[in-house]
């Protein structure tokens, strides 16, 4: 029991730093918006990779076993956590950038959880090409290009999204919790297929063999 409070603060702590560090690329997107905003996000996935920062969609795409991915769990409410650290301090620090994560939001509330769970995965494929290509050959090129792409393909990030929503008005989440809440977990399942879309497809093919 010992041991697993201490592994469970231990990601924990990493998964919050992971989620401060995609909040603070969320903060340039908002400010800064366009080719520009997003190629500035990549700083967020490029801190993460070096400090060796736990962020579930960094980490979805390396689960080996049924405990890796409940670990994912812990990540994933860490990642949340640091988002929302952030994004009530830029709330409260630069109400400017509210207007535009409005913005961001009114255009996910056409969407369905389904349609959010798709462009969650082509995210999440990206993102682990990119974090593999600077784990296994120390390659950080594809996590400067990678993330520019996802953003202006209209793909979906969990936890850019969790640090967008962090920032939105009480008023606008009380009336649109359900559409951002089934919506969110689209995008986190999505995220998550898309991670494993390697695997996925290489155990198809491994089976018509």
């Amino acid at each position: 029991m010992e041991q697993f409070c201490k592994d469970f603060f231990y990601f924990l702590s990493k998964s919050i730093l992971g989620g401060i560090c995609i909040a603070i690329a969320g903060t340039v997107y908002l400010s800064v918006g366009g080719v520009i905003g997003a190629i500035l996000f990549s700083f967020g996935l490029l801190t993460v990779v070096h400090w060796r920062f736990a962020l579930y969609t960094g980490l979805s795409g390396f689960t080996h076993n049924f405990k890796d991915i409940l670990w994912l769990f812990v990540i994933l409410l860490g990642n949340i956590i640091g988002c929302f650290l952030v994004g009530y301090m830029i709330q409260y620090s630069q109400p400017i950038i509210i207007e535009n994560a409005v913005k961001i939001y009114n255009s996910r509330l056409l969407l369905t959880p389904l349609q959010c769970g798709l462009l969650g995965i082509g995210c999440g494929f990206i993102m682990t090409t990119a974090v593999k290509f600077a784990k296994d050959e120390d390659k950080y090129l594809p996590l400067l290009f990678g993330v520019p792409v996802f953003i202006l393909c209209g793909f979906l990030h969990s936890i850019a999204d969790a640090f967008y929503i962090s920032v939105l008005p009480f008023e606008f989440l009380e009336s649109n919790f359900n559409v951002i809440l089934y919506n969110y977990i689209g995008i986190v399942i999505g995220n998550f297929i898309g991670c494993n879309l390697v695997k996925i497809i290489r155990l198809k093919k491994e089976y018509l063999n």
